[in-house]
């Protein structure tokens, strides 16, 4: 079966729960500062004309911005994500996503507030380097 000129929900969400879509509607009304400064970069094709969603459930988790034509999940992380168990958990996260040939990147809350530019150049940077699946 052929799916021409749209994207299969499973391979777009990889089964996710109804539980994270009503979590990710929550998290796209109550974004952060940072999300929301990167969103405004992000949205439209504006990066490199890469479609980005954001708050994107994808298995049991929720990407924060998700590019499925390159397969590129864009982290921004807050200081949540400094304790030791936090970075266990991320690595667990990144480790099954990339079993599903997701590549993930992540940027501190710093540096999206104050070197937006550099963010996006290395957005653009990764995803050229990534083949299209």
């Amino acid at each position: 079966m052929a799916f021409i000129g749209k994207t299969f929900d499973q391979q777009l969400h990889l089964h996710s729960s109804k539980v994270s879509f009503i979590r990710a509607k929550h998290l796209r009304a109550n974004q952060t500062e940072s999300e929301s400064i990167l969103w405004n970069e992000l949205r439209n094709r504006k990066c490199h004309g890469l479609k980005f969603r954001r708050q994107h459930p994808i298995l049991s988790f929720i990407a924060d911005f998700y590019c499925h034509e390159k397969r590129l999940i864009v982290e921004v992380d807050g200081s949540v994500h400094d304790s030791e168990e936090a970075k266990e958990r991320d690595e667990n996260r990144t480790y099954e996503l990339e079993r599903h040939g997701i590549r993930i990147i992540r940027f501190t809350n710093h540096e999206v507030k104050n070197n937006i530019n550099e963010v996006l150049s290395k957005i653009k940077e990764v995803s050229d380097g990534i083949v299209k699946l």
